[in-house]
């Protein structure tokens, strides 16, 4: 019996927590969960599969702090639970890796983390020194992303490192249905709807989506362009729509709870994701493109960071920035509804092969048993 402690402040989320399930399924593994009562703004959903994998809701010091936090006693935790490995579900210059790999390693327990990071940047002392102790003790890493794996090596990682999605998709909520509900109730019927999901911040590149939109919407009176999220770009959005001319046909919804996600992602005809890369971001992964392809929608998504990663042959991708191509993108798949289906498929297929939680589960496994020296059942 192989048995994993995993730490980690995101499972506050349960929808994240259904990875814990996948990973539990599989014989002769057992995985527990380390997650605090809150993160941020965000406290701790608990749910009913819950109950069928050890979990252990600790209090943190430091709550919202990605450098600074820790958990108490965890030292005892960990010599409670026996692991035979431990997947530190945090980035290498965070100060809970730094604690408990310190921790593994005086007691001789191999480890794991996670890194998004796909920026290189250097840290002050005494991050700097963390993150070297983290980087020259792990045992193995998991990356978000193709880019992030670059920036370990570049910092010296040199241990097995494995390209891995923090989490998947789940194809159990995230499913193709009818939307009729939902296209109603945000005034979208008989028409095509262009949706952007998730921040409304300048770096998504929404200055591009919706210079590419008013031409669209000015020639095409059915479609309609939907921005869902909050931020300091709505402003600028309703006074760009209303200089176009274009506000009436550009729906605004400040806020929508996780479970309506997938009905939303059913009322829209097209996802797109305009990220533009800045001097310190880039898009790490882009999680709304692999709910929409979930549910048959078909996406489009600039060149920035994971996104063509992500999307892979299953979708659009236009150079980041290029108004021009994404426009025209966007008029094809609005005046071609086959080409919509024929899209949506190809990103169903994707995400069902790569990207739901049971593949990431799955991957997940494989690295544990590659670090931990058990070959795969037969």
């Amino acid at each position: 019996m192989m048995r994993v402690l995993m730490v980690s402040k995101a499972n506050v989320t349960a929808s994240y927590r259904t990875k814990l399930g996948y990973l539990n399924r599989t014989p002769g593994l057992t995985v527990g969960l380390v997650v605090p009562p809150r993160w941020g703004k965000l406290s701790f959903e608990p749910m009913s599969d819950d109950a069928t994998y050890p979990l252990y809701v600790r209090p943190i010091w430091f709550n919202g702090h990605n450098h600074l936090h820790r958990y108490p006693g965890i030292a005892r935790l960990i010599g409670k639970f026996r692991p035979d490995l431990i997947h530190i579900d945090e980035e290498h210059y965070s100060a809970v890796t730094w604690e408990i790999i310190r921790i593994a390693r005086r007691i001789g327990l191999p480890t794991v983390f996670f890194t998004w990071q796909n920026i290189y940047k250097r840290y002050p002392w005494p991050f700097s020194a963390m993150e070297r102790m983290v980087l020259t003790s792990a045992r193995a890493a998991i990356a978000g992303n193709q880019e992030a794996l670059e920036v370990l090596r570049k910092k010296g990682f040199t241990a097995t490192a494995r390209v891995i999605p923090q989490f998947g998709t789940d194809d159990q909520i995230f499913v193709p249905a009818e939307a009729s509900a939902t296209r109603v109730r945000l005034g979208l019927q008989d028409s095509v709807a262009i949706g952007y999901v998730g921040r409304l911040i300048a770096e998504k590149g929404l200055d591009d989506l919706m210079t590419a939109a008013v031409p669209l919407l000015e020639k095409n009176p059915s479609a309609r362009l939907v921005l869902v999220g909050s931020g300091p770009w709505r402003a600028k959005g309703e006074q760009m729509a209303r200089q176009a001319g274009i506000a009436s046909r550009v729906v605004f919804v400040s806020w929508l709870a996780s479970g309506e996600m997938p009905q939303l992602m059913n009322a829209l005809d097209i996802v797109v994701l305009p990220s533009r890369t800045t001097a310190s971001w880039k898009e790490q992964f882009g999680r709304v493109l692999t709910e929409a392809m979930a549910t048959k929608t078909p996406v489009v998504g600039s060149s920035s960071g994971e996104i063509p990663g992500v999307i892979g042959d299953a979708g659009w991708v236009f150079p980041e920035g290029d108004v021009k191509e994404l426009g025209r993108i966007l008029e094809r798949l609005v005046n071609n509804p086959v080409e919509r289906q024929r899209w949506g498929e190809c990103g169903y297929q994707r995400v069902r092969r790569y990207y739901t939680q049971a593949a990431v589960a799955e991957a997940t496994v494989s690295l544990y048993r590659e670090i931990l020296g058990e070959p795969p059942p037969k």
